[in-house]
């Protein structure tokens, strides 16, 4: 066909759209993404276009896989999967010119997308690139055919430097255009969670959490740091439970809201938490305050109005030593004591022996749990999966379990025996960076404990897995992380150092919003700017950055020295004065013409002077050195009449 594109034009069309999907494939499901990729592979090699109904047909099956994997959700994430299904079999059609404009178009979107999900250095290390092959293209889409292909590496210069041209301009649009403190509209959920912990927890259901080494939160102390045995990080409160799942319930209100008695003196932390799509904010046990904006509840977990789809930096202060909870209401009473019925009825039974052998020495009943763990129970991720007695069956028959069966089980001993109790969700641990003064949180220390009220200490943390003796603990979090590890753990300095630049790109780019901006001038005497001043600073700043930008294209496109040209322009600039003002985009020789009607009288001259010029500019007439400096003298000296109205 006439309109066919030239093969060397469709290999880079193609390239370009290839670059552009990859940064949306790291944030497709894994298995999908390795399969999205090797389709487009197979596209971008077809030679020949589908009939319409076969590519109906595998739209159709990529829709269905798609809508699968994500478990007929629809979420950003299921939108992004679908946009790089559309994108991997868009090649087949993309044969004409008109084809590949569409596909370039269509593929810009795809960073975009990618940039809803992460705004990680990898994906804007991906994204660039692809931006930038995209602009190459479409550049050579424009030129004319049969333009030679060697020019690709001057069209690359010539975008990289209108890129880099722009670039001050764009500094000044992020650093100084005044930021909203809540956006406009709210973004879509995942249709699949993040990793994030859940409102609710049964026994069995971490421990494809547990292989997982995703960092969840990076903290950084400002001076004293918590001991190992303090580093319990808090999220979600556990008040309610039917026998088999734990859920937060409607969480009664306290006797005089969360009032926390310090007992020592408290830890100031920053935290940098990744998206969760959920609504809590990550805490040191016990936290004293909850950030600006956000709740703190009766329980002390943190929750925010809006889920955490983005990284979140927050600052707070927290003593683990604290005692809060210290007054229990009937609320709160009933709903830690509650139990259903008929369910675990070995472990009433045995509560309810240990309460005649111990009266009501609630210290005493706990401690007796604990020393029975430490005695006859063990720790394994490998357990067969809970039935309807779940408390009964880890107590008295496997006594093998992790955190959850032994939070769960313990709690429900406790509230059996008249001890109010409820189950806590959080993490536990986390590692220093080798390369900066920061701690890591990973999903793979994800946790759940217990918390008794005992009478004249309020609410108290009892974490019955630590209680399990050295000897017997089968395999753990580490041995799992391990043997699903993809790189070798030598590897792991390599890891600390990605992590390090992540962390720093987070807080230098990711998390600079509305109130970091409010403080950016502060060396200029000014603690929190206001719109108004951040919006003069965006003009000042803008204004130079444009000012550059002009002084780059002018130095970057010095005047003509052709004498002929010269006074062509001195010409145009003479009929502009006279009222005959040429535009940009108008032909010298239609300008020759408009003139020309304008000014009857020296119509001939006017004709005659801009067609040599046309002639000589445009088709290629050569004239000698003696013509040529005949015709500028010639346009110099012109000089126009008052032009008629």
């Amino acid at each position: 066909m006439a309109d066919d594109l030239p093969l060397p034009i469709r290999r880079q069309v193609l390239l370009a759209a290839g670059l552009c999907l990859l940064p949306l494939l790291t944030q497709v499901q894994p298995a999908l993404a390795v399969g999205l990729a090797a389709l487009a592979l197979v596209t971008m090699a077809a030679r020949r276009r589908l009939p319409s109904p076969a590519r109906f047909l595998l739209l159709m099956m990529l829709g269905a896989i798609v809508l699968v994997v994500h478990d007929f959700g629809i979420g950003r994430d299921t939108g992004s999967a679908g946009l790089a299904a559309l994108l991997a079999v868009k090649p087949l059609e993309t044969h004409r010119l008109r084809d590949a404009h569409s596909l370039l178009g269509f593929s810009l979107f795809a960073p975009f997308a990618a940039f809803l999900q992460d705004q990680g250095p990898l994906v804007l290390a991906l994204a660039v690139p692809a931006v930038l092959c995209v602009l190459v293209a479409l550049a050579a889409l424009a030129e004319p055919p049969g333009t030679a292909a060697s020019r690709g590496r001057a069209r690359a210069v010539t975008v990289g430097k209108a890129l880099l041209v722009a670039l001050p301009l764009a500094m000044a649009a992020f650093w100084l255009f005044p930021r909203l403190g809540t956006p406009l509209w709210g973004m879509p959920e995942n249709a699949l969670g993040r990793g994030g912990l859940s409102d609710g927890m049964r026994p069995d259901q971490w421990v494809d959490l547990f292989a997982n080494d995703a960092p969840v939160a990076r903290i950084t102390f400002d001076d004293a740091e918590p001991s190992p045995a303090e580093r319990y990080w808090r999220a979600r409160v556990l008040w309610d439970f039917d026998g088999s799942r734990w859920s937060r319930g409607a969480a009664p209100p306290a006797q005089g809201g969360a009032a926390v008695e310090a007992a020592s003196p408290p830890i100031a932390y920053h935290v940098s938490l990744e998206p969760t799509d959920m609504s809590y904010l990550l805490s040191l046990d016990l936290p004293l305050q909850a950030p600006p904006g956000d709740q703190l509840a009766a329980d002390l977990t943190i929750s925010s109005d809006q889920p955490v789809s983005q990284l979140r930096g927050y600052r707070l202060r927290s003593d683990p030593l604290a005692r809060h909870g210290l007054a229990l209401s009937r609320a709160e009473r009933r709903a830690a004591l509650a139990l259903p019925p008929g369910r675990n009825p070995r472990t009433a039974a045995l509560a309810k022996r240990w309460r005649e052998e111990l009266g009501t020495d609630d210290d005493a009943f706990v401690q007796r749990a604990l020393d029975w763990i430490n005695d006859d129970f063990a720790y394994s991720l490998t357990v067969p999966p809970s039935g309807r007695h779940g408390s009964d069956e880890f107590l008295f028959d496997s006594q093998v379990g992790f955190c959850q069966h032994f939070s769960s089980a313990f709690a429900n001993l406790m509230r059996a025996g008249g001890i109010p109790a409820r189950v806590v969700l959080g993490y536990v641990g986390g590692y220093r960076n080798r390369y900066g003064n920061y701690w890591i949180v990973r999903r793979m220390d994800a946790h759940a404990w217990t918390e008794v009220w005992l009478e004249g200490r309020g609410w108290v943390r009892v974490d019955p897995t630590a209680a399990v003796a050295p000897e017997r603990i089968f395999d753990t979090v580490e041995d799992l992380a391990r043997s699903s590890a993809l790189l070798p753990e030598a590897l792991s300095p390599m890891l600390d150092f990605g992590d390090w630049l992540r962390r720093g790109w987070n807080d230098f780019v990711v998390a600079f919003d509305a109130r970091r901006q409010a403080s950016l001038l502060r060396p200029l005497g000014v603690d929190q700017a206001s719109g108004l001043q951040l919006g003069v600073a965006f003009a000042v700043g803008a204004g130079l950055a444009l000012a550059l930008t002009l002084w780059l294209q002018m130095r970057g496109q010095p005047p003509s020295r052709d004498p002929l040209e010269r006074a062509w322009l001195r010409f145009t600039r003479r009929l502009a004065r006279a009222g005959l003002a040429k535009a940009p985009s108008e032909p010298a020789a239609s300008f020759g013409a408009r003139a020309a009607a304008a000014l009857p009288d020296q119509a001939g001259t006017v004709t005659d002077l801009t067609g040599r010029y046309v002639a000589w500019r445009y088709a290629g007439d050569a004239l000698d050195a003696e013509a040529k400096a005949r015709l500028a003298a010639e346009l110099r000296g012109w000089q126009p009449a008052r032009p008629r109205r």
